[in-house]
């Protein structure tokens, strides 16, 4: 790789990342957000849009931050009785080939449990996500305590 292109992906990978995007191995992450449910919460949660354009199905399969104590991938189920539990999706979540795959209050989500410090709203959280065949993608998530579910993010006809 020449000096020249170096420089121009250096470029275009951190102005992402200021946009809000984050990119690696043809995964792309958007429109991040993090939030608690009150002040003194001990846990919080972060959701997403997650893009594969590698050609290939992959597997988001874990992710870390030094926020927690633990990270887990969660997801809501419904019991017998129609009461929605979190559950931890130990097997981590599809995202076939060309397709988006939503990080989402009331489904998929990343939980934070045991939060080592408070998150305040316009806070930013480091974020780690563990891809099975993409690897490792860090993303800046800011936390936003106001955003109302459904609103933001970019609409996706999947």
């Amino acid at each position: 790789m020449s000096l020249k292109s170096f420089v121009f992906a250096a470029t275009s990978a951190a102005a992402l990342t200021l946009a809000g995007v984050a990119m690696a191995g043809g995964m792309m992450v958007e429109d991040a957000y993090a939030r608690v449910s009150t002040k003194m919460s001990a846990s919080g949660a972060a959701f997403m849009q997650i893009m594969n354009d590698t050609g290939a199905d992959d597997r988001l399969i874990d992710a870390h931050s030094d926020v927690a104590e633990r990270v887990e991938l969660h997801t809501h189920q419904g019991d017998a009785n129609g009461v929605m539990k979190m559950v931890h999706v130990e097997e981590g979540f599809a995202i076939p080939a060309g397709e988006v795959h939503m990080l989402k209050r009331g489904g998929d989500h990343v939980m934070f449990l045991g939060l080592t410090q408070t998150l305040h709203h316009g806070d930013v959280v480091p974020l780690t996500l563990v891809f099975e065949k993409a690897g490792e993608i860090n993303v800046e998530v800011p936390v936003d305590l106001e955003r109302k579910p459904g609103h933001g993010g970019m609409k996706h006809n999947n």
